[in-house]
């Protein structure tokens, strides 16, 4: 396949559907309908066909997470492909094996065709994430980040719509949804890979492990969410089926009204990441996560209901989607040619806790449910503590608010 190569400069020449904010759609469209269904049925399939319990699912979801940690592999395969293609490939395997995750219905099976799903979504997910960044000016990637997430969740919306809809009135089975689902994102990654040219940024990308000391912030930030978000993927949905006994309509409904939620309110909170900057919305987003994780483990020490178990995963979800002003912030204090390193190493650091976390606290959930949310909580504390610690206007030379004793310090020596 012969590649054409348009300089992001001269990309504007092109028509709007070929055009790299176009490209970005796309991929925040297709990557939904394959993950976003495999999560939706993923606790019914594992639970009525796998007879999965909670150390298995903890079990699981570590293996999920193993790409992740390995995400900085990501640099070595850029040395050999371009990053465009690696983001389009990945995508293909992640559909692929989203396509035949129910032929395979033992522990093992899921294990094998969740770890190739994995490194499917997680290698995409690092490769979008760097080309988000380089292909969005400033000025505007909070807001188009916003409307990124917002089509996200339109996809999402229109496959959980189809199977609260269609689940139970054609009797529809786990294959059917799964290979359905994968098939539609494969196939929109191979016409990603047809019908668009190759973009090159008039920045060239380090293509050698970046570990910069004035990004320790970010590491760190980074690290806390993936922790965080861990307990939160892995047990919120989880407990509305084990406590709960919700059927796949019901646990796909609830999915279907946290994307409406985000379809709403994503673009809004690109417009406020935009105003009220990164350490802003962020330290709303962990103090809100704190409350709501207190309130998760509150249903299980004082046997709260199901409405409010409901509402908050919505509530969670919610939170969640302002994840993207860490972005924003690494955007904006980052070096142009660190962008794709550091979003490798950055995925790596993100999973680093997620590898042990789940199969960890997947034992403490057979003990105390409750105590896993009230560990999730404390978390949240620790990442609020390092979300004060952004500027209000960061920037290369202004990481932290100890850039300015740093500055003042050498300007005295």
């Amino acid at each position: 396949m012969r590649l054409t190569i348009v300089p992001l400069s001269e990309a504007h020449r092109l028509p709007r559907w070929r055009r790299p904010t176009a490209l970005l759609i796309l991929m925040a469209f297709a990557m939904p309908l394959a993950f976003a269904t495999w999560s939706a049925l993923l606790n019914n399939f594992v639970v009525e066909v796998a007879d999965f319990d909670g150390a298995d699912i903890g079990w699981l979801h570590t293996v999920r997470e193993i790409p992740g940690f390995l995400a900085i592999g990501v640099i070595a395969l850029i040395l050999v492909i371009r990053e465009q293609v690696l983001g389009v490939v990945s995508l293909a395997v992640l559909g692929l094996a989203t396509a035949v995750t129910a032929w395979f219905p033992s522990l093992g099976g899921i294990l094998s065709v969740t770890l190739l799903s994995s490194f499917g979504f997680h290698y995409f997910e690092t490769v979008n994430q760097s080309l988000q960044l380089q292909w969005l000016p400033k000025a505007r990637a909070p807001q188009v980040l916003g409307w990124l997430l917002a089509v996200g969740s339109a996809a999402s919306l229109g496959a959980y719509g189809l199977v609260v809809l269609t689940w139970k009135a054609f009797a529809l089975d786990y294959a059917t949804v799964y290979l359905v689902s994968g098939g539609l994102t494969f196939g929109i990654a191979v016409f990603c890979l047809l019908a668009f040219p190759q973009f090159e940024t008039p920045h060239p990308q380090l293509k050698q492990v970046v570990l910069r000391k004035r990004y320790w912030l970010y590491y760190a930030l980074q690290f806390m969410s993936g922790a965080r978000r861990q307990i939160f993927v892995v047990f919120a949905a989880f407990m509305m089926v084990e406590r709960f006994g919700f059927e796949v309509h019901e646990v796909t409904a609830l999915f279907l009204i946290n994307f409406v939620a985000n379809m709403l309110f994503a673009p809004l909170m690109g417009r406020a990441v935009g105003r009220f900057g990164e350490r802003n919305a962020l330290v709303f987003e962990y103090v809100g996560l704190i409350v709501v994780f207190l309130a998760y483990g509150g249903i299980y020490l004082f046997g709260w209901g199901v409405v409010l178990a409901a509402a908050l995963y919505v509530i969670d979800h919610l939170f969640f989607a302002l994840a993207f002003a860490l972005k924003t912030y690494f955007q904006k204090i980052a070096d142009p040619g660190d962008i794709a390193p550091t979003a490798a190493v950055a995925f790596t650091i993100n999973h680093i806790a997620a590898v042990f976390l789940p199969a960890l606290l997947g034992y403490l959930w057979l003990a105390s449910p409750g105590a896993v949310f009230v560990c999730a909580a404390g978390i949240a504390v620790i990442s609020l503590a390092l979300a004060l610690m952004i500027p209000r206007h960061p920037a290369p030379g202004n990481e932290t608010v100890f850039s300015w004793w740093r500055g003042a310090a050498q300007a005295a020596e």
